[in-house]
């Protein structure tokens, strides 16, 4: 797929506001990596589909590519970071849009430290923006946004999952997952089941068994010790 244009725009003064998530609540990110995951319940993005982007989008894209590539000239790192951060919470069908922009204009450093600031959303949050990407053919990007986005508490993984089952988002859940287990120890994996052994175990294994026969038979050891039935 053609990644998206993004139409040239004249380069602000200071770097463009970016638009508060409504996630979380008008709450402001305080850092890297801070991204506040923990202090919201865990919730799948409602969206199922991702939409394309609007012409707000496109105008709003182009202007922070603008500004970072002018922060970046003038050695303005943090300034920089912090725009980034921001833009960590855009909506997600917007990430494929700023990957073409932040490409095409040389910034591949900041593509991915906007994925690592992405990886410590909300894991709705998280899976949408993953998904997004897939969707737009940035398959390895969705991958690497997951693989980082896994290294969370397992309860928080299981409560996703379920969130997702409820909502029929299968082929995020078979994403997360594949995730989950290639990255996490299977002890851990296995501890992600205890919120629903009955709805979480059949997912895990599915998962694992799409990855190699070795990582099911260590996630069902696993499953065993900690007392679920397999």
């Amino acid at each position: 797929m053609a990644e998206p244009d993004v139409a040239p725009a004249v380069v602000p003064e200071t770097a463009p506001v970016l638009p508060a998530p409504s996630a979380r609540g008008g709450r402001t990110p305080r850092g890297a990596r801070f991204a506040g995951a923990a202090e919201e319940p865990v919730r799948p993005h409602t969206t199922a589909e991702p939409e394309p982007p609007d012409e707000e989008a496109r105008q709003l894209t182009a202007a922070t590519v603008a500004a970072l590539t002018r922060l970046r000239s003038e050695g303005r790192s943090g300034e920089a970071h912090a725009l980034l951060v921001e833009a960590a919470y855009w909506p997600p069908a917007r990430f494929p849009l700023l990957a073409a922009g932040l490409h095409r204009a040389g910034l591949d450093a900041d593509w991915a430290t906007l994925l690592w600031e992405a990886a410590s959303l909300p894991v709705g949050r998280l899976v949408a923006a993953a998904d997004a990407l897939t969707v737009a053919d940035r398959t390895l990007d969705g991958r690497q946004l997951l693989r980082q986005g896994v290294a969370r508490p397992a309860p928080e993984i299981g409560a996703a999952v379920l969130g997702l089952a409820e909502e029929g988002r299968g082929r995020e859940i078979d994403a997360l997952l594949d995730a989950y287990v290639r990255v996490r120890a299977p002890e851990e994996a296995a501890r992600s089941a205890e919120a629903d052994p009955e709805r979480l175990v059949p997912f895990l294994l599915r998962a694992a068994r799409g990855v190699s026969d070795a990582c099911l038979w260590d996630l069902v050891h696993a499953l065993r010790v900690a007392g679920f039935t397999v």
